[in-house]
């Protein structure tokens, strides 16, 4: 899908909303992980299309995520000519069948002590991706970072790697069958010491228990670890048992072993995400603590309590998103809202230890707000503020919005960002610090019927200023520079394609979501960044000139067609005295071409850590 992005929605529309707020005193910020001499972002690992900046502790160390390896087809003749930096490439496309090698297409890396350069590191036994693509390397575990303590403790979530069973099926090329022990584990890492996977209660299912035919069936279960405080305690969620009819599908495949495939293909296809990203197995699941205890190789697991009570059959679920210090988690989970039968939800919760020492559920009163379909808390400080959105329909449209809930007093509040009263822009709190500020996204148009952009807020608690990180950040954070007369102008970049020419477009970039906010205001999440897009073939190669360089696609004026990437973004404060946020509009009227190419992967980023939550209700 192509459209113009004109300068007033690339740089007005999302500035000016937030003049209407009035001036603010906040914070001046400027882009860290910046390459000055290209306006590049060091955001992502090498031969990885995007990268999403995940946290980030008091140390300024930061773990991330990337995804999608880079697809440039070449021939050998060029391979190692074309730097894959220099534009946009279409990621690998992944397809999960029990016929065809599991190709893994996610990664973790770091920025620890290395002036934030994103760094690859192994999860699992997995290696960094290659280009040209180096068979012995090739990857089967996704891996992914959601969370990193002070002590340099680091939390996500991973996949088995991939293992085959000779294939004596009906095809006459198919070597083998490929299947996984299990589809996500959370783990826990410290420093450069090997993870330690969080392996959940349920992971086999019995087959005819108690009978002459009795089995036990690997189904591999389900876990991730989304967060974890000063004391090294992790939150999260994992799988107690099979829903019923998911265990008639897995008692289906045993039945049926080796009719059409072995009973582990037959479970491992039902396990894979179809399509839509759903899976037909599905596990009731949980919200979970772990505690580590550093030298030791396994933790000490404690189950949170459901908000409600369990009379019958039905899928239920529960998941620990965010901690504090005291151990108090935030999170969600199913309730009856105000023990009402009729009004069961998926609601924000939280959960606090009583004097035994025992955890307890909370739910957090949405009916403040009223009409309410679902809700969800991201995070929650020392302070008892908890964060998160709900989702409701404002306008005569389902939106989601930002919320904070105060557990010492039960209240909550909806910030009215840009207004003086709350608007139909979709917004997220996702984390917030001890000193209350909270960052996040929030959309900045109101187009009714059309994908609307989005933006990196903050907003601090304590005084009400609610602030587009944009807004606040250098010229120079903003993709300018100054000309010989000491004015900003955009840099323009400048690339060489297969018949030599010279080509030119302007920097841009847009921090699009924060995701994790420190003591000293350090921000960790991600932004848009401008880049040409490659010329593709029919056949989907790459179209290389005589010099061994990439043609670039071409606007009417001859001039490179755009996308705008995700990476991962580092913001700090700007102390410096004078320091100023960039107030410069672009005023030459000119239209750049955009391909909507970074909107589907900043969906996905949206779903972490959740990313492979979404299974269907039975």
């Amino acid at each position: 899908m192509k459209f113009k992005l004109d300068k007033t929605l690339s740089l007005v529309a999302v500035g000016v909303l937030s003049v209407l707020q009035g001036v603010q005193a906040a914070p001046v910020y400027e882009i860290i992980n910046i390459d000055l001499d290209t306006y590049n972002l060091n955001g992502t690992i090498d031969n990885t299309r995007n990268g999403y900046g995940m946290a980030v502790n008091a140390n300024n160390e930061a773990v991330g995520a990337a995804k999608g390896k880079k697809k440039l087809t070449v021939s050998e003749d060029d391979d190692g000519v074309i730097d894959i930096e220099d534009g946009v490439a279409d990621s690998e496309t992944i397809n999960y069948s029990v016929n065809l090698p599991i190709i893994a297409n996610n990664f973790t890396f770091n920025s620890v002590g290395n002036e934030w350069m994103p760094t690859f590191e192994s999860v699992n036994g997995t290696t960094a991706p290659t280009f040209p693509e180096d068979e012995s390397t090739v990857n089967s575990v996704d891996t992914f970072f959601y969370d990193i303590n002070d002590t340099g403790l680091k939390v996500g979530a991973m996949t088995a790697p991939q293992q085959t069973i000779d294939y004596d099926g009906s095809s006459d090329t198919q070597e083998f069958w490929y299947y996984r022990e299990y589809e996500q584990r959370g783990f826990v890492k410290s420093g450069t010491d090997k993870e330690i996977p969080l392996v959940p209660p349920f992971t086999k299912y019995i087959y005819k228990e108690g009978e002459a035919e009795e089995q036990t069936i690997t189904v591999g279960g389900f876990s991730s670890a989304a967060a974890v405080n000063a004391g090294g305690l992790v939150a999260g969620y994992a799988s107690t048992e099979l829903s019923d009819n998911s265990a008639n599908i897995v008692k289906s495949c045993v039945d049926d072993n080796s009719d059409t495939a072995p009973q582990q293909i037959c479970i491992q296809a039902a396990q894979f995400p179809n399509q839509y990203g759903y899976s037909d197995i599905q596990y009731q699941i949980r919200g979970y603590v772990w505690q580590y205890e550093s030298g030791s190789e396994t933790l000490t697991a404690t189950m949170l309590p459901l908000g409600l009570e369990v009379t019958n059959d039905s899928v239920y679920s529960a998941q620990g998103l965010g901690i504090n210090d005291d151990g108090v988690v935030a999170g969600r989970s199913y309730v009856y809202r105000k023990n009402d039968k009729d009004r069961l939800y998926y609601d924000a919760a939280y959960w606090t230890k009583d004097t035994n020492g025992e955890y307890k559920y909370n739910w957090v009163d949405v009916d403040q707000v009223k009409d309410v379909y679902s809700s969800i808390a991201y995070d929650i400080n020392n302070e008892g503020i908890l964060v998160g959105s709900y989702h409701k329909y404002i306008d005569g449209y389902l939106r989601d919005k930002f919320f904070y809930y105060n557990t010492n007093t039960d209240e909550l509040v909806t910030p009215n960002d840009f207004y003086n009263n709350i608007s139909d822009l979709s917004s997220r709190g996702r984390d917030i610090n001890n000193k209350g500020q909270v960052v996040g996204y929030i959309e900045t148009t109101h187009d009714k019927e059309k994908p609307r952009p989005k933006a990196a807020f903050l907003y601090d608690q304590p005084t009400g200023e609610f602030n587009n990180v944009n807004d606040l950040l250098t010229c120079e954070s903003k993709g300018y520079k100054k000309n010989a007369e000491g004015k900003w102008e955009r840099n323009l970049v400048e690339v060489k394609d297969g018949s030599g020419k010279t080509l030119t477009y302007k920097s841009e970039i847009l921090v699009v979501e924060g995701n994790s906010i420190n003591e000293d205001g350090t921000i960790v999440g991600t932004a848009f960044i401008r880049k040409p897009s490659y010329k593709f073939d029919d056949d989907g190669n790459l179209v290389i000139g005589d010099n061994g360089l990439p043609f670039f696609e071409l606007n009417g004026y001859g001039d490179p067609v755009t996308s705008f990437l995700p990476r991962m973004v580092v913001l700090q404060p700007n102390t410096t005295s004078g320091a100023e946020s960039c107030t410069v509009i672009d005023d030459d009227g000119s239209n750049d071409n955009y391909e909507r190419k970074g909107a589907a992967s900043f969906a996905w980023l949206l779903a972490l850590p959740l990313l492979w939550f979404r299974r269907r209700v039975k």
